[in-house]
């Protein structure tokens, strides 16, 4: 029997709740509904960075940000990815879209790549042709928009939320959604294929056409979070990134800190709004798949990198370790038979690291040792897994992130304070406990299970940093004795 296809969607800095039939009932999207209530959705969903290419360096190559050296902007196409372990398994790999590869146009394992990055991505600046939207939008007479903060006397008033300036179709996720239908229409399907859609929203800027933005006129947005005296309590990184956007002359710039609640929530309206433009092309995907025979035999993955904090905590963007800014949407639909765990939500913690061995695992490709996450398949087939996550982990540039089902603490490296919440009491991290006595001994603990993980997780990885191969030895200790040599390692979760 032919190998499933494997679709995996990935947008950019999407939260986790927005999804209408996730309980986000201002949210209009009804095709991911259509995933979630056909599939599987893991409603508790972290992704292992903070940042885009930090986050997706983890998901691709299987490895947390401490053993790939991929804390940021970082380049990483030399490290080894499960795509690469598909293609040698017989797949067809293709990446339509933003990969946020460093380099840009590295392969990373793919055959093929239609390449879409940021939308304000200058790379004349850096001495390097266009992506492949570039070059679409050249080809029809028309420029990048780059400079928008040139463009609007107010820009720093708008919040980065201003409606697309061209025709519907030459937006960025426009053209990735209808390049992915072209493609797939031309697919002559000789082998199986593994598909990675990668849309470039809802990042900022949030630009969606001006038909998205009309539909949320009348939508009920959310606040955003925020207590006034939260900078107080919190490490100082989180006050200086506020300023640093707000004072800083560029495309990016934009001030919560005198933002009203108002302008706030228009914004938040444009960005909902682009989710609703991705939400349509992935209808058109579902579509083309139907249509072209493929979608009773794929596995399609939904998720996005990391989210955005959209003015929680009056901060920008992403960077922290914030549940808006780090949580995500996650869903699995194994189109190939009806199952008894469709439309089920699962709340157990888990990490985009597990993504790599879950699509292995439905492939039938062997797993290297280095990959450090878990298949998350019998979720969707059973429901449940033996021995769910008790901790999900996000690295980023000087900080690091345990978390449970009820308590958040981000360790900030090299610093004496950090961040401890009780989020059974205070689910939007709002107060900051790092320093009352009656968490102590918890705020010890977490710190001892995060020392245990990373000391595991660096052990346990030494053979691919010397190597970069895909199998090695490792010396696990004995009772008895030193060590024995093994072939792969223990489970690490």
């Amino acid at each position: 029997m032919k190998q499933p296809n494997i679709v995996f969607i990935i947008t950019d800095q999407q939260r986790y709740d927005t999804i209408n039939a996730h309980g986000y009932g201002h949210m209009i999207t009804p095709n991911m509904d259509r995933l979630a209530n056909e599939g599987v959705s893991f409603t508790s969903a972290f992704a292992p960075g903070a940042t885009c290419v930090a986050s997706r360096a983890a998901i691709f190559t299987g490895m947390y940000p401490h053993n790939t050296g991929v804390y940021s902007f970082n380049r990483w196409a030399h490290q080894n990815t499960w795509v690469t372990d598909l293609a040698d398994n017989g797949y067809h790999c293709v990446n339509i879209g933003k990969m946020h590869c460093d380099p840009i146009f590295a392969q990373n394992g793919f055959h093929e790549r239609w390449v879409a990055e940021n939308k304000c991505q200058d790379f004349e600046k850096f001495g390097l042709a266009e992506d492949d939207w570039g070059k679409f939008l050249i080809g029809n007479g028309l420029k990048r928009p780059l400079n928008r903060a040139e463009m609007y006397s107010d820009w720093d008033k708008k919040l980065n939320a201003v409606p697309w300036e061209y025709e519907e179709r030459y937006h960025v996720d426009s053209f990735v959604g209808d390049t992915a239908v072209k493609w797939l229409n031309n697919w002559d399907q000789r082998k199986s294929l593994f598909l990675e859609i990668g849309f470039p929203g809802p990042h900022e800027p949030y630009d969606p056409p001006q038909r998205f933005i009309d539909m949320y006129e009348d939508a009920d947005i959310p606040e955003h979070k925020f207590s006034d005296d939260e900078f107080s309590k919190k490490p100082k990184q989180q006050r200086t990134l506020q300023q640093w956007f707000k004072n800083t002359p560029h495309n990016a710039v934009i001030n919560y800190e005198d933002a009203d609640a108002e302008d706030v929530k228009k914004m938040r309206k444009h960005y909902c709004a682009n989710i609703t433009l991705i939400d349509e092309k992935i209808g058109q995907l579902l579509e083309s798949l139907e249509t072209n025979g493929m979608l009773e035999n794929t596995v399609l993955i939904f998720t996005s990198d990391h989210g955005d904090s959209l003015g929680d905590h009056k901060l920008p963007y992403k960077w922290l370790m914030y549940d808006p800014m780090n949580r995500v949407p996650f869903m699995i639909k194994d189109f190939r038979k009806p199952n008894k765990t469709d439309g089920k939500k699962i709340d157990d913690l888990v990490s985009l690291i597990d993504i790599g061995p879950t699509i292995l695992n439905y492939t039938k490709t062997e797993t290297p040792v280095y990959l450090e996450g878990r298949p998350l398949n019998d979720y969707v087939e059973k429901g449940s897994i033996e021995a769910p996550c008790q901790y999900v982990f996000c690295e980023d540039n000087y900080l690091m992130m345990i978390r449970s089902k009820t308590h958040k603490m981000v360790y900030y490296i090299d610093q004496e304070y950090g961040e401890l919440y009780d989020l059974t009491q205070d689910p939007h991290e709002l107060s900051n406990l790092w320093d009352d006595e009656k968490y102590k001994m918890l705020k010890m603990e977490l710190k001892c299970r995060a020392l245990d993980w990373i000391a595991k997780s660096c052990y346990f990885n030494g053979g691919y940093k010397q190597t970069k191969s895909r199998d090695y030895k490792i010396r696990w200790p004995e009772k008895d004795g030193f060590g024995l040599y093994l072939q792969g390692r223990p489970d690490m979760v």
